[in-house]
């Protein structure tokens, strides 16, 4: 990338997924979302950074309908999966339609067993031949493997998230959205897991919108990535164009500015009036 011929989204590949100026409201009178567009190119991983509360969970849950379960919804823009409007459809189609989301918090089933955990991601497909699929997983997550015959509830955080992601890539999906993978994680397990997401989305072409407040182990694997504060999206870039900018290295990356760190507001305030003018 060069600053006269920036590398567009569609620059990667045909988009996948289209957000398209989306404003999400809860309870209908609190706005989280404030026209926010984004293009997932498909085959690629595209990262979606920001701080706590900058509306990251909000645009997943917006893309694969887990608005409804918590009282929000779309009120302005839309969303398209392959060129077809999405918004508002219950979770349970999107999911159909090759959507599947990995929540925050490593959601498993505790007295499940590893194996029985995974086998709910097929639950949506027919004629599934378990052992190939499961043989598959095991593949990339060999420690479950280990772990197939013990309960989930008392497996390590990293084996849980292990047990949830592959649960997702079970259910074959085209588009896998993770929600803050490498919360609460210590930076090995982070750094293991990233590789595999890495490595399914090579050897499987399986699209990925990752969710993460640790820009530096995301910006490794994304090959485009957005930012996003207070509900808006900010900036956006390949990873190059983003890992070079000045902002993102003292804001995200913890690189600090000759002279000192300077105030966060002030330096991003004004940083966002000259981008949007």
């Amino acid at each position: 990338m060069d600053a006269l011929n920036p590398i567009r989204p569609e620059d990667l590949g045909p988009t996948l997924l289209l957000v398209n100026n989306i404003e999400v409201v809860y309870h209908d009178v609190i706005q989280v979302l404030r026209g926010v567009s984004l293009k997932v190119p498909e085959g690629r991983i595209t990262a979606l950074l920001g701080p706590n509360g900058a509306g990251k969970t909000t645009t997943l849950r917006a893309i694969s309908g887990l608005l409804i379960p918590e009282d929000g919804e779309v009120v302005r823009g839309e969303i398209l999966f392959r060129g077809t409007p999405i918004q508002g459809r219950p979770p349970e189609e999107i999911v159909k339609l090759g959507i599947v989301q990995v929540l925050e918090g490593r959601r498993v089933f505790k007295h499940l067993t590893v194996e029985e955990n995974l086998k709910v991601g097929t639950l949506t497909r027919r004629g599934v031949n378990l052992k190939e699929e499961l043989d598959r997983i095991y593949h990339y997550f060999p420690r479950l493997a280990e772990l197939r015959h013990r309960l989930a509830g008392y497996c390590s955080g990293g084996e849980q998230q292990m047990i949830a992601i592959g649960r997702a890539l079970l259910a074959k999906p085209r588009l896998l959205l993770l929600d803050e993978p490498s919360l609460g994680l210590a930076p090995l397990l982070v750094r293991e897991i990233f590789d595999i997401v890495a490595r399914v989305n090579a050897e499987e072409g399986v699209t990925v919108l990752v969710v993460e407040q640790n820009a530096r182990v995301a910006l490794s694997i994304a090959h485009y990535g957005y930012i996003m504060e207070s509900g808006r999206i900010v900036l956006e870039g390949d990873r190059a164009y983003l890992l070079e900018n000045p902002d993102v290295q003292e804001f995200y990356l913890g690189v600090a500015k000759e002279g000192g760190r300077k105030s966060f507001k002030e330096v991003k305030a004004y940083k966002r009036r000259k981008r949007f003018m």
